[in-house]
């Protein structure tokens, strides 16, 4: 199996088969909202899974020290990408707005 590069990639390879054709930019806009919303809410669940399963270790129930483990790693990288991602964001936003006009 070869491995191309992204720039020997044509467009078409990047999309979605059948999305060929253009979005507006609200529609962009809408799209890259609701792709936000929903990693936010990925996190959100998986530190909500996290705090149960340690909830249940803490109150005796019957569940494996690395179930909770493993649950609350997964919660905290989750969390440390999204916040490094965020960091990056702003850190573009603020060099745009030092862009000379």
């Amino acid at each position: 199996m070869a491995i191309e590069s992204v720039s020997m990639m044509k467009p078409e390879m990047l999309m979605p088969s059948g999305q060929t054709e253009r979005k507006s930019p609200f529609e962009t806009q809408q799209a890259f909202g609701e792709m936000l919303k929903n990693a936010i809410g990925e996190v959100n669940n998986a530190q909500q899974a996290s705090d149960v399963m340690t909830r249940k270790l803490v109150q005796g129930e019957q569940v494996e020290l690395h179930d909770v483990m493993i649950t609350a790693q997964k919660a905290s990288v989750m969390l440390n990408t999204s916040m490094e991602i965020r960091n990056k964001a702003i850190e573009a936003y603020q060099e745009i707005l030092r862009m000379p006009v």
